[in-house]
């Protein structure tokens, strides 16, 4: 990392799926990346960022989920990024970032921003567990791999305290849980276990696996969009006519500062 002993960072969240992110010369390790998501002795988030650079001067999204542990793609996390290059090094949009999962174009219209998240690939259906309680859940991949399950309330999966049990084989890497109702047509809301995070108050990824979820129960499918209510308030998601998935909601940073962890 820099030489110097303390560094700078932001403080953001996009739907209450809040983040650290620090400059990209700061040396991320998951000792490092704990320590700065830990809500008592540090600074608290679902996860980190570094603002770093790739080979061809893109800037990259080094994303890590709080347990210190690498995740392909953050749709909450991606537009937070965004908006914080905007603000700190005058970042223009559209914008584009490169991620693990290849590049995300971001735009903005006032406070809302807008990923396209790429075209999901739609996996053999498979099914989770909470306790001695077990639904099917479509399985879905949009940079990262999300199980998708349909209750009939949120309360069912209980508080969430321990990741939802699945299928190991089909999901070796571990996997995004999202539990989800029906609101009103076009309209759903949904709970997740983020793996490398649990429970969180938004996920952006898994809000578009939701959407696409949705659409195929509803027997429909690109060319459609629906409101995916999170616990830390809403994202617009819509499926495009050319299969791609585009996700929009807000950013906010709230602190910045510096620190030693």
């Amino acid at each position: 990392m820099s030489t110097c002993q303390r560094y700078p960072f932001v403080k953001g969240h996009g739907t209450e799926n809040d983040f650290v992110v620090v400059p990209g010369d700061v040396e991320l390790t998951p000792d490092r990346v704990r320590a700065l998501a830990d809500r008592r002795a540090g600074i608290g988030g679902d996860g980190v960022i570094g603002a770093a650079v790739d080979a061809d001067g893109r800037w990259f999204m080094d994303y890590w989920n709080s347990d210190g542990s690498l995740s392909e793609m953050c749709g909450n996390g991606v537009r937070v990024f965004a908006r914080y290059l905007a603000e700190q090094h005058d970042a223009t949009f559209p914008l584009e970032i490169a991620t693990r999962d290849g590049i995300k174009t971001v735009t903005r219209d006032g406070e809302l921003f807008t990923v396209d998240m790429g075209e999901p690939t739609i996996l053999a259906d498979t099914k989770v567990a909470v306790g001695d309680r077990a639904w099917p859940a479509r399985n879905i991949d949009l940079g990262n791999p999300h199980a998708v399950a349909f209750v009939d309330d949120l309360a069912d999966a209980g508080p969430l305290l321990d990741e939802p049990s699945y299928d190991p084989s089909v999901y070796p890497q571990g996997v995004n849980v999202e539990f989800v109702v029906r609101r009103a047509p076009h309209e759903v809301a949904m709970r997740v276990h983020e793996r490398g995070s649990g429970e969180t108050r938004s996920c952006g990824t898994g809000a578009c696996a939701v959407m696409v979820a949705s659409a195929l129960a509803d027997g429909e499918g690109p060319g459609t969009s629906y409101q995916v209510d999170v616990p830390g308030g809403t994202l617009q998601i819509a499926w495009t006519p050319d299969n791609r998935i585009l996700l929009t909601g807000p950013a906010v940073l709230v602190a910045e500062g510096t620190t030693d962890l």
